[in-house]
């Protein structure tokens, strides 16, 4: 799903400028579509009004896939599929369970948080990124308000940016 529209880009130098723009921006009423950063900026999401990633809960979904693999690898191998007498132990001890087991729940949580990440944050192989502004990869802060979803006229908005702190805005279509 790619975003189409015009878009008004506000290009900030310092991040605590962005983070307090942010908050008196989205206090006028626009409703920002994006905020792109070259680093984390702490606090963003929240002047954002983003809720709480729900994103441990997937990790923990991983984990737990990835250590039932993992008991019902072991079990399947020593217990079913090529039980050895070891020294008079069980084919299926619990503690022989252990290693392979936690090794299976960290490369399942692994893996499956990199792909997830990728899903949502749309990197997969042919999709092309939009990017509002190549500068926001080196050391700039771009706001991107989608025109369209905003009730204010383009004017209003574009004073609002640079009221704000906003070191250049422009018009852009994508």
């Amino acid at each position: 799903m790619s975003v189409q529209g015009k878009f008004l880009v506000g290009i900030f130098d310092d991040e605590d400028v962005l983070l307090h723009s942010v908050e008196h921006i989205r206090h006028e009423g626009v409703k920002i579509h994006e905020v792109f950063t070259p680093f984390p900026v702490h606090g963003l999401d929240r002047a954002l009004g983003y809720e709480r990633s729900r994103i441990d809960i997937v990790a923990f979904m991983f984990g737990t896939l990835g250590m039932i693999l993992g008991i019902t690898m072991i079990y399947s191998m020593m217990g079913i599929d090529w039980p050895m007498n070891i020294g008079g132990k069980p084919n299926a001890a619990i503690p022989i369970f252990i290693p392979v087991t936690f090794e299976c729940t960290v490369l399942f949580t692994a893996y499956g948080m990199t792909l997830t990440f990728f899903v949502i944050a749309k990197l997969l192989p042919g999709l092309t990124p939009v990017m509002f502004d190549p500068r926001s990869t080196d050391d700039k802060f771009i706001v991107a308000i989608q025109l369209d979803r905003n009730h204010l006229a383009l004017d209003k908005i574009n004073q609002i940016l640079k009221d704000n702190g906003a070191s250049e805005v422009f018009e852009k279509e994508v």
